[in-house]
């Protein structure tokens, strides 16, 4: 099971910022598992914040931007890609100005700091953004194409015909290894016939060959050159990993992608965070009752929050009415160990016997595995219970189930049902 992370000290890089020409301060700061990626303004009154989340962008010129009312961070898909890169899932990136710095114009320098900083797991696991089927978008002649696939692969391919860059094309299939050797160090390009024009837009105020890529019609005009023969493309990799991580978690999919730029990446999240929504499934208790044999007092699942593709999330409130509070520590109460491997199970029990196969039947309890109980459970808390299918046959189950409190692991543990005929 992969656990989620966040780095294990505060750690601060101050630079100039691309596009307002300012220079700024960017501090990541360690957060709690289960908080995400969250931006603080702190140069402003209360130090609002905001969620790395596709619903929060208001601008995709020449970068993706966040905002929250008045409350905007510019240029965010760097950083971004350097965190889902080192997968990162937990963290507060404190910025005392509108906007990241460029740095180098590529995720290596974020990459750096992430590392001094250091990384930690947490006690929760990592959740992923699976795919369970195709998708598309198409625009002219844009596309990004989505395919299912185990880990992350991503196929990119540019043109730009009338400059000496041309077509390119690169593939990866994308680990921290890959990201950090073969795509953070990728800069950011532009084209020299565009630079006055953005300039006369307020933008590229910041912009210098120090930490940009410019091309123009005989080449590149970086000293230095490129750091690949095929460094655009490989940006413009790095750009989309930035942008798929406003998905507030990390992707599993093959990903193609044809000519896009930050609109159209988002535009695709936009879609994938709708087709999310359309998917989850929720089933009330009298829902529940149509599938488990179990009843008051014995049935430990008030709702099914989630049902996808082998992965089930069920919630039990527990209240202080509780019949077992009565004999179980009286005047302590506490949930007993028991009762939350039994509220595991039915949750189990409701994917298990949902399907049309199993209809009808039961699910016994063939085994248990791995049970660790790491914090009490008392009234006022909401258990929430996530169950992974590790494998299923016609007469067999066998899942993994972890139950949190408030974002943090109170119990996990493994069964292994029998499937039987009523």
């Amino acid at each position: 099971m992969s656990l989620q992370k966040t780095i294990e000290r505060t750690i601060s890089y101050k630079g100039v910022a691309l596009h307002l020409g300012e220079e700024v301060t960017l501090t990541l700061v360690p957060a709690s598992a289960g908080e995400g990626i969250v931006f603080m303004r702190e140069d402003i009154a209360h130090s609002p914040r905001i969620s790395a989340r596709v619903n929060k962008v208001f601008s995709n010129m020449r970068g993706t931007s966040l905002g929250e009312g008045e409350v905007r961070v510019r240029t965010v898909e760097h950083i971004l890609a350097a965190l889902a890169g080192l997968e990162i899932d937990n963290v507060l990136v404190k910025v005392d100005g509108e906007e990241i710095p460029a740095a180098d114009g590529s995720a290596l320098p974020f990459v750096d700091l992430i590392q001094k900083a250091g990384v930690v797991e947490q006690g929760l696991p990592r959740q992923f953004f699976k795919i369970d089927e195709p998708l598309w978008i198409e625009e002219e002649d844009k596309r990004l194409i989505v395919l299912p696939y185990p880990g992350l692969k991503i196929t990119y391919t540019v043109d730009f015909p009338d400059s000496s860059i041309k077509s390119q094309f690169a593939e990866f299939t994308v680990d921290e290894k890959v990201f950090i050797q073969e795509i953070a160090p990728s800069r950011t390009f532009g084209f020299m016939e565009e630079v006055e024009k953005l300039r006369r837009k307020g933008l590229i105020k910041g912009g210098s060959l120090e930490n940009a890529v410019v091309i123009d019609k005989n080449g590149i005009l970086n000293k230095e050159g490129l750091r690949f023969s095929n460094e655009p493309v490989r940006h413009k990799v790095l750009d989309l990993m930035g942008d798929l991580y406003l998905l507030g978690k990390p992707i599993q999919a093959h990903i193609i992608a044809v000519k896009s730029g930050h609109l159209f990446n988002v535009k695709l999240i936009k879609k994938l965070e709708e087709l999310k929504n359309r998917k989850r499934i929720v089933l009330n208790i009298d829902d529940i009752e149509r599938v488990l044999p179990h009843r008051y007092p014995f049935l430990l699942v008030d709702r099914i929050l989630e049902q996808g593709e082998r992965e089930i999330v069920g919630l039990k409130n527990i209240t202080v009415n509780e019949p077992y509070f009565v004999g179980h520590f009286p005047g302590h109460p506490v949930v007993p160990a028991a009762l939350i491997i039994e509220a595991m199970a039915q949750v189990a029990g409701v994917y298990l016997l949902s399907a049309s196969k199993n209809r009808g039947k039961l699910a016994y309890f063939a085994g248990i595995d791995k049970a660790r109980f790491r914090k009490p459970v008392v009234p006022g808390d909401q258990l929430i219970t996530r169950v992974k299918v590790l494998n299923l046959r016609s007469s067999t189950g066998k899942v993994q189930a972890t139950s949190s409190v408030d974002g943090k692991i109170v119990a996990e543990a493994e069964f292994l049902f029998s499937l039987v005929k009523r």
